[in-house]
């Protein structure tokens, strides 16, 4: 803890980088992805403070779209497009998922009811090998049914039939450093 400390000691001590942070935000991108410390969106994708809005949630779950019982997952998805006006959201799963491999091998969750709740909400059960650490090809399959439950949102239906938005599946390895990206022309995650 106390190079943590250390650093946020001396990072506001450069007030003249963030000064203009006060004025607003405006990203272009919604990045969606796990709550595992390992994933760093702006540490992947090189973004700067300001350029990246993001939601993490543990496995990168999209829960179903509810308006009478919104969640905080639904309401940071609908700010970033209805008032932030991004053009892209990235859903980025991770390879040696906690979650999702809980998923694919079935673990028993009922020593960590909130977590098995949650976790119940990624529907269907992502398919893969049970013994692969990396749970590569369940993460992969979990990713695309997050897609298609942001589909799911009205706002989101409506911005990408105008064609005002874009989403993108991506699939980070962990072991390695390197992001895939799904190409729905060969329904295959191929390197950036």
């Amino acid at each position: 803890m106390q190079p943590l400390i250390d650093n946020a000691r001396t990072f506001g001590q450069r007030p003249e980088e963030f000064a203009k942070l006060a004025e607003g935000q405006s990203p272009q991108v919604l990045f969606i992805t796990c709550s595992d410390s390992r994933v760093v969106p702006a540490l992947i994708t090189g973004a700067r403070p300001g350029e990246l809005f993001e939601l993490r949630t543990a496995g990168n779950i999209v829960p179903p779209y509810a308006s009478e019982h919104p969640t905080s997952e639904a309401a940071t998805i609908e700010y970033a497009v209805e008032v932030l006006g991004v053009s892209d959201i990235v859903v980025c799963g991770h390879s040696h998922c906690g979650a999702v491999g809980a998923l694919v091998r079935g673990d028993d969750l009922d020593a960590v009811p909130a977590v098995r709740d949650w976790l119940s909400q990624a529907t269907p059960r992502p398919a893969g090998v049970a013994e692969d650490p990396e749970v590569a090809e369940g993460v992969q399959a979990h990713v695309l049914t997050q897609l298609l439950r942001l589909r799911s949102y009205p706002f989101i239906e409506r911005k990408l039939k105008e064609r005002q938005l874009t989403l993108h599946a991506w699939y980070y390895e962990v072991h390695k450093g390197a992001v895939r990206a799904h190409r729905a022309e060969t329904d295959t995650f191929e390197a950036l």
